[in-house]
């Protein structure tokens, strides 16, 4: 009697609620008990400015020629109050990023190549090296709830003060630096000892609202004989009501970080379920401003996730002023760079991947504090990258900007943008590209669009 064929198997399925990484990730903590820590902003997909696209000039538009006319790109963040605004010749900054996180002469090239491109850098958690200020032409100085390396000294000599309520990467946390980076120097800027774990605080010791946020900004400005600009700087979690008690609060620039902005070290949990992302900040702080009668009055500087002269036009065409970059600065010094990609296997990782930077192995020699890994990055040669890569993405801006028809960079609006998917549409409130549909107002024909 013939054998019957086994019946068929159901084919293998893998779950898309326990994908392969969320199964590493379950072993992970179960071999551990500790949650896992790394440093880089949202790896997830999320909404993001490449679901906005521009709409150039044609016959209803008159655009402008590339090489006769002008367009400009200067910006002056913070004379709401200050008596000695900033005036920068790009609206690309460089966010703030600690020394300690990063090596003195990652400080350095960020100082230089800001200074080259005509903008301004900013410290970060643990104070101001000689070295940064050195090379900054223009230095923003935070003041965050830790107080580590704070002095009344360096607020004076820096060009602004950001003080810092969050960040876009952990609203609502503070921050992380490793035994292992707390070296001599940075422990002695910190007030710490060397070679302990170190947790910044969530909030500021002093105050606990807007109200004590004015009377802190008040504060600030006596000590600087109200000279410097005072940023206020809130990680993307309720752009309206944070962005308008800032500026309530007496600020001359608030400064928003959504989720896809970078942090040294912090939970992964954090970075991937705490915040929302950059695109949905944005119109609602520029709609607080408005309903305040202070935008443009107040400076809104957007940072997370800006990559190139695109974003740079979009938030700029969706309301803001300027806007920072932290990890693409970073990637424009050398970081994550494929040439290190033997070192980074040897770490467990790959080059474009490696985010381990709270452990301060970092072959480019910029998140460590490791003398020989630090020396591997030249500050001059780094700046200079910078640079250059400052000047592309404002190149890219105002290439947009002609197109769209328009003689400054500010001069981009909502009008010129339109958004690939429903989501995007809704967050930044621009019509779905070949409607005339925003959701979430009226018909076309019944509402202000």
């Amino acid at each position: 009697m013939a054998e019957h064929p086994p019946a068929p198997r159901t084919a293998p399925r893998l779950s898309a609620t326990f994908t392969p990484e969320v199964m590493a990730e379950i072993r992970r903590a179960a071999a551990t008990g500790i949650y896992d820590i790394r440093g880089a902003g949202a790896k997830r997909a999320l909404p993001h400015l490449d679901d906005l696209l521009f709409l150039g000039a044609s016959i209803s538009r008159y655009p402008l020629e590339g090489y006769r006319e002008r367009c400009g790109t200067e910006v002056v963040l913070g004379g709401r109050f200050a008596s000695k605004p900033i005036h920068l010749k790009t609206p690309v900054t460089i966010a703030g990023m600690s020394f300690g996180s990063l090596s003195a002469n990652a400080k350095e090239a960020l100082g230089r190549g800001a200074s080259l491109a005509g903008t301004s850098t900013t410290t970060g958690d643990g104070g101001m090296t000689p070295e940064e200020r050195r090379h900054s032409r223009t230095l923003v100085y935070q003041y965050l709830p830790s107080r580590y390396g704070m002095n009344p000294d360096d607020l004076r000599r820096a060009d602004a003060i950001e003080v810092v309520v969050g960040q876009g990467a952990k609203p609502g946390g503070g921050g992380m630096l490793l035994g292992q980076k707390i070296t001599e120097r940075v422990a002695g800027m910190r007030c710490l000892p060397p070679g302990i774990d170190q947790r910044s605080a969530c909030r500021h010791p002093d105050w606990t609202g807007p109200d004590d946020l004015a009377i802190k900004i008040e504060e600030l400005r006596e000590i600087t004989d109200w000279e410097k600009p005072i940023y206020v700087k809130v990680g993307a979690s309720r752009p309206y009501y944070d962005t308008a008690l800032a500026a309530k609060s007496g600020a001359d620039v608030v400064v928003l970080d959504g989720m896809q902005g970078g942090t040294a070290a912090t939970q992964d949990v954090f970075i991937e379920h705490v915040g929302i992302p950059t695109l949905a900040a944005i119109r609602p702080a520029v709609q607080a401003l408005q309903d305040l009668g202070l935008h443009r009055e107040v400076q809104l500087v957007v940072s997370g996730g800006i990559r190139s002269g695109a974003d740079v036009a979009k938030v700029l065409a969706l309301g803001a002023d300027a806007v920072a970059i932290g990890t693409a600065a970073l990637i424009a010094l050398g970081d994550n760079d494929p040439r290190w990609q033997a070192e980074y296997e040897a770490l467990g990782t790959t080059a474009g991947a490696y985010d381990d930077w709270h452990e301060g192995k970092d072959p480019a020699g910029i998140t460590t504090q490791d003398p020989g890994l630090a020396a591997r990055l030249d500050p001059e040669l780094a700046g200079r990258r910078l640079a250059n890569y400052l000047a592309v993405m404002t190149l890219e801006a105002q290439t947009i900007a002609r197109a769209c028809g328009k003689s400054h960079l500010h001069n981009l609006e909502p009008e010129d943008l339109v958004a690939l998917t429903i989501e995007a549409a809704a967050m930044a409130q621009v019509p779905l590209a070949g409607t005339g549909w925003i959701p979430g107002r009226e018909a076309p024909g019944n509402g202000p669009f």
